[in-house]
């Protein structure tokens, strides 16, 4: 199967300088250095792929050498080992990664990998966004924090079909003249396809499932907060009538749903007046990221709830 993912038609690099592949790699793939033996004098190999938002890169560095990396922070990197074997060091644990094992690496993880001298990796850069975007068309409940793979480790064996996308993909990759929207479409596949089969933060219920309960409707409003949710919108998304929305909504919390979202957007934005870790430049800007385009009635709305003017709030914290 390793044959498949990427072939020479994607060849970079052959036999080549490590700091040269290092460099290509800072460029195209991922922030990190290498450190390798003084004595030693590997021949290093790379192919590489852009592929609508990800990047798909097969490396060797023909010699022991130890990779880090701080946190990539908007982009998570996907490993299988292919040839050797890799020392992977992480949250006060280590493991000795073989062929056929995959390792997930978050974008708030440190990178700490020992590579062997025939080791060769194939990676997958894959960014944040997508992942938003794939939890949003499934209808799953995006995390505040950002979708956080819970387990590193896997074997492909254990991920159902995966190794063959990640095949499919590069073949596309290879194939002829680009197709843009054709390649989106596969990436979007191949981030749904890890949040489906990995173990992640994600809570997959979303609002059109049958146990879809007030308590998923408010977390998604939570997670939604930014965006423009109005009550029919809302009752489009749980797939109801927005008369059975309203019903629930005076059950729950008596009042209407465009109230209850109003209240939490206000709420929400005298929590990031009030926290001086929330790099706040001024009301006007938090106002309008949570939708309130008419300040006056912002403003007066505000002060109506918590007694007092944004302003008020803002200069407190100082």
């Amino acid at each position: 199967m390793e044959s498949h993912l990427l072939s020479e038609r994607s060849l970079v690099f052959e036999r080549a300088d490590p700091y040269a592949v290092s460099g290509y790699v800072n460029q195209h793939v991922g922030a990190h250095c290498i450190h390798l033996p003084r004595a030693s004098n590997p021949e290093a190999s790379l192919n590489h792929r852009k592929f609508a938002s990800l990047d798909l890169c097969r490396i060797s560095y023909g010699g022991s050498v130890h990779v880090t990396s701080p946190a990539l922070e908007t982009i998570y990197h996907l490993q299988v080992l292919l040839r050797g074997h890799c020392l992977w060091r992480g949250h006060q644990q280590e493991h000795y990664l073989a062929p056929g094992e995959l390792l997930l690496i978050n974008p708030d993880d440190p990178v700490d990998l020992t590579y062997s001298a025939d080791c060769e990796k194939f990676i997958l850069k894959i960014p944040t966004h997508l992942m938003q975007a794939a939890c949003l068309e499934q209808r799953w409940l995006y995390p505040e924090t950002g979708v956080r793979f819970l387990q590193n480790r896997y074997t492909l064996g254990e991920l159902d079909g995966f190794v063959n996308l990640l095949a499919m993909v590069c073949l596309e990759a290879e194939a002829g003249e680009p197709m843009p929207k054709v390649q989106e479409h596969y990436a979007q596949i191949v981030a749904g396809k890890m949040l489906s089969l990995m173990k992640t933060n994600v809570r997959r219920a979303h609002l059109s499932s049958r146990d879809a309960t007030f308590e998923h409707i408010v977390d998604y409003i939570d997670q939604h907060l930014k965006q423009d949710i109005d009550g029919e919108a809302l009752a489009r998304q749980a797939r109801m009538s927005l008369r059975s929305l309203y019903s629930l909504f005076e059950r729950h919390a008596h009042t209407t749903p465009s109230h209850y979202i109003r209240l939490k957007k206000l709420e929400r934005v005298r929590a990031c007046l009030s926290d001086d870790t929330c790099n706040v430049r001024n009301v006007t800007e938090l106002a309008m990221d949570y939708g309130f385009l008419h300040l006056g009635r912002f403003s007066q709305s505000y002060r109506q709830q918590f007694g007092e003017l944004p302003s008020d709030t803002l200069k407190r914290r100082h």
